[in-house]
């Protein structure tokens, strides 16, 4: 990867909400093929970061570069269009959608149908659950089975890069650990990955790098297996 350009680069973004000072000058890499973690506490910016990232907030100054191209004039679904996919945070399906409804909306981008029943196929194959209850209506699913759901519909728009927002959140531990799997595998076959979790241990066992926010500031970035033993994350967000 080394030379390379970054698929995705923050520089020197700053966020304002009202007059509350969110993102304080973030300078952020993912380079393609990698999975990027965002740890830090409640409040630190994560979710802001990834909320800039896909045009959902606007940043006040700085850049962000995705393929060398600039988004942060572009409106949220020229971004997706560009290759950019969000699973927000709480998941956020359409509850009075069936599952195979969601799913279509993922596509609500592309033109090509044939291969959208092809995606679509291979969303089903990956989630047998999903399959299952393909006529169900989401907001019956499971939290496990609507996580799922936002990945799949996620992987419809066929994202280069795929931003994550606490996927683990109020999920049982065995259900988290196949939540995390499924993102490893995703991230095999192709996709690049920014991942925001509060299981920081999690995150940094599956991710390649890391970023520590405070405050909406980079306080420590490095491989995440690094990042694990050190001492100052152990302490603030490992339990010790």
């Amino acid at each position: 990867m080394a030379g390379k350009e970054p698929i995705l680069a923050l520089e020197d973004v700053n966020v304002y909400y009202g007059a509350i000072w969110a993102l304080k000058g973030i300078n952020l890499t993912v380079d393609e093929g990698e999975i990027v973690s965002l740890i830090g506490a409640n409040g630190a910016g994560k979710s802001t970061t990834l909320r800039a990232i896909s045009g959902v907030v606007r940043s006040a100054s700085g850049r962000i570069l995705f393929r060398g191209e600039e988004l942060m004039k572009l409106p949220a679904h020229q971004i997706v269009r560009k290759g950019i996919a969000q699973v927000p945070e709480g998941r956020r399906v359409f509850a009075n959608l069936t599952v195979l409804e969601n799913l279509e909306m993922g596509a609500y981008t592309r033109s090509d149908q044939r291969e959208v029943r092809r995606n679509l196929e291979s969303v089903l194959d990956r989630f047998p659950r999903l399959r299952e209850r393909r006529n169900q209506v989401a907001g019956t699913l499971s939290g496990g089975e609507q996580q799922m759901l936002a990945i799949g519909r996620a992987l419809m728009t066929r994202p280069r890069l795929m931003l994550l927002d606490e996927p683990s959140m109020g999920l049982a531990p065995l259900l988290v650990k196949e939540i995390f799997s499924i993102i490893q595998e995703i991230n095999r076959e192709g996709t690049t990955i920014l991942l925001v979790e509060q299981n920081a241990r999690m995150a940094l066992q599956i991710a390649h790098r890391a970023y520590v926010l405070e405050t909406g500031r980079i306080v420590l970035e490095g491989p995440a297996r690094e990042l694990l033993d050190r001492e100052e994350v152990k302490k603030a967000y490992l339990g010790g």
